[in-house]
């Protein structure tokens, strides 16, 4: 298939930018047509609504499979048609270690956002601080876990890249810090901060809600 994809996007979204480091990775930048929409639970976007119902970026607009959402199934779509098994491969067991850490970094901003709405987004007088202490120790967990148990080493997959892209947006909102608790994680990530797809797409922006 060919032609051009339109990627609704929004420069401070860690799923927004997985995607688009996924289409530089496989050599698919030059076909999208990248579009910046602010988005956030308390600001409409008309315009991402009339393609998500959930009104969340990001959003793949396709010539063959329409509007896609969220950045699972997106980058899913890409890697298929760059060829299928670059970025997720094929076969067990190196699909699932990709595809579980993939799901383990997706947690990793959600639980990011909700400390971010209980310390920071939502007003004060209606914070809950027992539920800012939980969502930190997901985060601190995974960093255990990513230091321990995570493989990290070997080609590139949809779940590095989430992972990179992930730990650079908890230090982008300057949330619990990875680098004391987990250096080898560290390490890695500030080598696969240097790939050029990872340079070429750096946060920016404030969410506006």
């Amino acid at each position: 298939m060919s032609g051009k994809l339109t990627l609704l996007y929004q420069s401070h979204s860690p799923y927004a930018r997985k995607v688009l480091v996924c289409a530089r990775e496989l050599g698919l930048a030059e076909r999208l047509d990248v579009v910046h929409h602010e988005t956030s639970p308390t600001n409409r976007n008309d315009a991402v609504f009339a393609r998500n119902p959930l009104g969340k970026v990001p959003v793949l607009l396709t010539p063959d499979a329409g509007a896609l959402f969220d950045s699972v199934v997106i980058c899913d779509y890409l890697d298929r048609l760059a060829g299928e098994g670059s970025l997720i491969p094929r076969e067990a067991p190196a699909r699932y270690e990709a595809l579980r850490l993939q799901a383990l970094v997706q947690g990793l901003c959600d639980a990011g956002i909700a400390v971010r709405w209980e310390t920071e987004r939502r007003p004060e007088a209606l914070r809950y601080p027992p539920l800012a202490e939980g969502q930190t120790t997901k985060l601190l967990e995974a960093y255990d876990y990513l230091e321990t148990q995570a493989d990290l080493d070997g080609p590139v997959t949809v779940g590095q890249i989430g992972l990179a892209t992930a730990l650079a947006w908890l230090s982008f909102r300057r949330l619990p810090d990875f680098r004391e608790r987990a250096p080898k994680l560290a390490r890695w990530y500030d080598r696969f901060n240097q790939r050029p797809s990872m340079r070429a797409t750096p946060y920016e922006g404030e969410t506006q809600d």
